[in-house]
């Protein structure tokens, strides 16, 4: 299937769990693919880069921006996903409860049909946090499909993004693509594992 990444649109924002879309609608029946990862791991920025953009995601150096889950249109044929990102502390409990909630229903009322995939991004230079790996138990325990991104490439040195790629293979059994929304490394690569799986 071929599949223009050009062609995108921000379609749906939902801040709450009462404006995700309904599997019952056809918007909601559509094909998904979910991005997860921490605040600030750049998921709006590798968004913008799949897509050939700049600003299309909004994207801030301050964590904790994407606030909604953010459906994207490509194509007509499926949605991109901008999740919420996780362990933001400076959130206010409260706050962080309700995105906290706002995500995991959207997990899992989608797994079940509409969700193909999560890009699970992982920081390069940091590499996994234990936020990262309670989500990959997650997806893993209830068998969502996921591959694993490890993005900002372009920052580490080569020692230390080695390093960070063979703890993302001990945790998840998988190679990640490396990818960087600042280069272009990898962005090809991922566009192709989210065609496979439509």
């Amino acid at each position: 299937m071929f599949v223009d990444f050009n062609k995108i649109n921000l379609e749906i924002t939902a801040g709450r769990k009462d404006q995700l879309p309904s599997p019952n609608r056809p918007e909601g029946r559509r094909p998904q693919v979910a991005f997860s990862g921490r605040s600030n791991v750049g998921k709006s920025s590798l968004i913008n880069a799949l897509a050939g953009r700049k600003s299309l995601a909004r994207v801030s150096s301050r964590p904790g921006k994407t606030i909604t889950v953010n459906f994207y249109d490509i194509d007509g044929k499926l949605y991109l996903v901008d999740l919420p990102g996780y362990g933001f502390a400076q959130r206010g409990a409260a706050a962080q409860r309700r995105f906290s909630e706002l995500t995991d229903t959207y997990l899992n009322s989608a797994a079940e049909e509409q969700l193909k995939l999560v890009v699970q991004l992982v920081d390069c230079v940091s590499g996994p946090t234990d936020d990262d790996k309670m989500m990959i138990d997650w997806m893993t325990q209830l068998s969502v499909p996921f591959v694993v991104a490890a993005c900002k490439a372009d920052k580490p040195n080569k020692t230390d993004r080695n390093k960070s790629v063979d703890e993302i293979k001990a945790l998840t059994g998988i190679d990640p693509i490396l990818v960087s929304a600042k280069t272009g490394e990898g962005i090809r690569a991922l566009q192709s594992e989210i065609i496979k799986v439509l």
